[in-house]
């Protein structure tokens, strides 16, 4: 009984000491995450001390978080919950371990340290913030969204895989599922064939794609015949089970501002490694995109590595690397909706037409829209909100200050923003051995590509934009791209040319359209074993110049004949040897 008052009194010394230090932290505004519960290696979870400290964090104006070097686990169980929309991925009820929302002047600092994520969870997600920085850790997953297999051997029946450990199963009804410890289910939607060797999608391999698992059978642990004759592949080489869906991105970011991203290695997650939606000022640096070390995997992530819609500002992208991942390194764009019903001269309804746009609300009152027929994606007038009434995550009622034109087309006519569009600069970066092309440039503000080496299984550039199909506003006014190596490109099937200008501009329109405009090509290397080099269409303002265009042996020429530049129903050209 004696050493009751002992115990509590050294308790309340321990509290003491404790707050006392919390509360010197609050006076250097720096907090260590071990005060909260998380320690390092020790496999523990670590979300809800994160919980905690970003709570102490928003109650006392907390400027900064650091993690000790080390790895950091967290689990869903104790995650944040927030039904998200995010464009071009898929929406859903999240659980997230960073979760913030109207936080301002904050800077996490990892200092290499490893966090490693389980299950269905969203690492950040940062929405009505500004001047955030995240900066010095690692992204990564226990049991990655995606699967691989080895192929053994092919014949007219299918294929033979053999799967290591790390890529769980079972077989269900005939069916090949994959799994995790937990006995969560990991669905994919398309197979994909990769060199292990060279580390990058086998050459000229095509996707195949399905709603649903494929039929199987187990000939010993760990080696699995698909039952499917169509697909095909090369032993030796990997096959990738690439996600049914885009569930769980590293960093998602909305209606935020002056964010920076510096020294981060996203070796894996569910979705994109960075996506901003309607956002302004974002800085990247020094980001690695790549495949997690010691794993043995030939893929990184499941997406895009950025991608960014409706935003503003200035985006710098610099000094990084992005590498093996599913999708494109950087996509720039904008969003259209179609016009749905015309209500009263002046009010429409408009509908949110793809499937990952979805909740995505960007029409304000106040804002400019131009209005476009989707047949030659041109602008024919500009309207000003006066009002908006979402009814739900597809339709939206808008009225504008002035009627509407009599040359309206429900259902077919679209419209989008034209208040805000990002001042682009990216130099210094690695963008090779993914999926598809290297970037898709939709921005109507300065554009700056200059200093980055390109090896891309598609086009290393794309400038695109449609209203019929994806949705994606773009039509560049000011690109430059010089002093840029393209080494060996297209040596996939998502590309018909190093640089690709297209759009969803119908072909009996393309001769008036003139969609994207003043693209400036000079002072770039070209390695090429393919001798395409530019494609487009409906340009004012293209010039190639300057360049130094090399053979390569590097692969099989598929397309020796084709011609280097295959440039239609453009104005104001000028072409080196064209």
């Amino acid at each position: 009984m004696k050493s009751k008052p002992l115990f509590c009194c050294c308790t309340a010394i321990a509290l003491c000491l404790s707050f006392n230090h919390l509360a010197a932290q609050k006076s250097k505004a720096e907090l260590n995450i071990e005060q909260f519960g998380a320690r390092k290696d020790s496999h523990e979870d670590a979300t809800a001390a994160v919980q905690k400290a970003l709570a102490f964090i928003r109650k006392n104006k907390i400027s900064k978080l650091v993690f000790p070097k080390g790895r950091y686990d967290f689990y869903p169980e104790r995650a944040a919950e927030k039904y998200i929309f995010t464009s071009n991925n898929d929406e859903g009820l999240k659980r997230i371990v960073f979760l913030l929302e109207g936080f301002s002047n904050l800077l996490i600092d990892g200092h290499g340290a490893s966090f490693v994520f389980h299950g269905y969870v969203s690492p950040f997600i940062i929405e009505h913030s500004d001047h955030i920085t995240l900066k010095n850790f690692s992204v990564d997953w226990d049991r990655t969204f995606h699967s691989e297999g080895k192929i053994l051997s092919a014949d007219n029946e299918g294929i033979v895989l053999s799967f290591a450990e790390q890529f769980p199963y079972k077989i269900d009804n005939g069916v090949l599922v994959f799994t995790d410890k937990q006995h969560r289910e990991y669905p994919y939607g398309s197979l994909l064939e990769f060199d292990p060797i060279k580390h990058e999608t086998a050459f000229m391999a095509s996707d195949y794609y399905f709603g649903h698992g494929q039929p199987a059978r187990e000939i010993s642990p760990g080696i699995v015949r698909l039952l499917s004759p169509g697909i095909k592949g090369n032993p030796g080489n990997v096959m990738v089970f690439n996600a049914l869906k885009r569930l769980c991105s590293a960093i998602t970011v909305s209606d935020s501002r002056n964010l920076s991203f510096d020294s981060l290695n996203i070796y894996h997650c569910g979705g994109m490694g960075i996506v901003a939606l309607r956002s302004r000022d974002v800085s990247i640096r020094h980001l690695a995109v790549t495949r997690s070390p010691g794993t043995g995997r030939v893929l990184s992530i499941t997406a895009d590595a950025t991608h960014f819609v409706n935003c503003g500002g200035k985006l710098l992208i610099e000094n990084s690397l992005f590498e093996n991942q599913m999708d494109d390194a950087a996509n720039i764009h904008g969003i259209y909706v179609q016009v749905n019903s015309l209500l009263t001269p002046s009010k429409v309804t408009v509908q949110l037409k793809h499937e990952q746009q979805l909740g995505f609300d960007f029409i304000k009152p106040g804002g400019k829209l131009e209005l476009v027929h989707n047949t030659d994606m041109e602008a024919y007038d500009t309207l000003t909100v006066k009002s908006v009434n979402r009814i739900n995550k597809e339709f939206t009622e808008v009225e504008f200050t002035k009627a509407l034109p009599a040359g309206l087309l429900t259902g077919k006519d679209v419209l989008a923003s034209i208040d805000d569009y990002p001042e682009v600069t990216i130099r210094h970066c690695i963008i090779q051995k993914n999926r598809a092309r290297g970037m898709l440039i939709g921005s109507r503000g300065k554009v700056l590509i200059e200093d980055n080496l390109f090896h891309t299984s598609g086009a290393a550039i794309l400038f695109e934009g449609d209203g019929s199909y994806w949705f994606e506003q773009a039509g560049v006014r000011d690109v430059t791209l010089r002093n840029n190596l393209f080494d060996n490109c297209n040596y996939g099937v998502w590309g018909n040319a190093v640089i690709q200008i297209g759009s969803g501009v119908q072909k009996e329109f393309r001769n008036v359209s003139r969609y994207n405009r003043n693209i400036n090509i000079y002072n770039n290397t070209f390695n090429v074993f393919d001798p395409r080099l530019l494609n487009g269409y409906s340009v004012k303002g293209l010039r190639f110049t300057g360049n130094t265009i090399k053979a390569s042996d590097a692969y099989p020429n598929k397309f020796a004949g084709a011609k280097p530049f295959d440039v239609t129903d453009c104005s104001d050209l000028k072409i080196d040897g064209f």
